[in-house]
């Protein structure tokens, strides 16, 4: 299934990789006009080949000054994608303050600042679609992840709030959940490096996605293709969601 984002002018963070490039990729291929790609990684957004004006953001989402810059010059947006995040393990009880409050700054603050500025751009425009990129740790509770599991349910509700207070502007805002996905956010666990390192990664993701009653890990491209729908206006009445997917992982 295709859309048609022709006209559109989009917003995606953390699109040097994994979802985020997949999306940029799938709204570039359905036509959109402009994206404005925000990732500390500048390697990564610049190997990206995109048919489509493409504004290369080189920031880190929870810095503020950065916002307020993208503010002022007053750029047009009519989709966006608040996807940019980081992950995190450990028990809460060994936890220091410091990993909490990093995986916070990137996953939930840079979250509502990216919110917060898409939808002061939407309403100059009369209307908007935006997605936020929870996960499934953030519906069902999952052991070792707190802080990520925390941000995400955070992300969720903030997706909510926002779709109550901004129906009226015209601007529809929805949250996706999904569960395992095979990007590069596996990396930062130290058990993955292990048992990558051991049996490859390959083998390590096919086992983990074993696990779940589709028996596979997602791909960034199919969860690119759901965010899609979400901004599309064939989504147009869908508003204040969490969509789950999840391959059947939360049943």
């Amino acid at each position: 299934m295709t859309f048609d984002f022709s006209g559109k002018h989009a917003l995606v963070t953390g699109a040097a990789s994994g979802i985020g490039a997949a999306t940029a990729r799938r709204l570039a291929a359905d036509g959109v006009d402009t994206l404005h790609l925000v990732d500390p990684d500048g390697d990564g957004l610049d190997a990206l080949d995109l048919a489509c004006t493409v504004h290369r953001h080189v920031a880190d989402v929870s810095d503020e000054a950065f916002w307020n810059e993208f503010d002022a010059a007053e750029h047009r947006l009519d989709l966006a994608l608040a996807n940019a995040g980081i992950g995190s393990g450990g028990q809460i009880a060994d936890l220091e303050l410091a990993e909490w409050r990093k995986v916070m700054a990137v996953n939930l603050d840079g979250a509502f600042l990216t919110l917060r500025s898409a939808l002061r751009a939407m309403k100059l425009r009369g209307g908007g679609s935006a997605v936020i990129t929870a996960s499934i740790t953030g519906v069902k509770p999952v052991p070792g992840i707190g802080p990520y599991g925390v941000s995400k349910a955070g992300a969720a509700h903030l997706a909510r709030i926002a779709a109550a207070e901004n129906a009226a502007h015209g601007i529809r805002v929805n949250a996706i959940a999904p569960g395992g996905v095979d990007t590069a956010i596996w990396e930062s666990s130290p058990d993955f490096r292990k048992s990558a390192a051991e049996q490859g990664r390959e083998a390590t993701i096919a086992a983990m996605g074993a696990m779940s009653p589709r028996g596979r890990f997602a791909t960034a491209d199919e969860i690119a293709g759901e965010i899609a729908f979400l901004l599309s206006d064939l989504a147009g009445n869908v508003t204040g969601t969490v969509h789950v997917t999840d391959g059947g992982y939360s049943l």
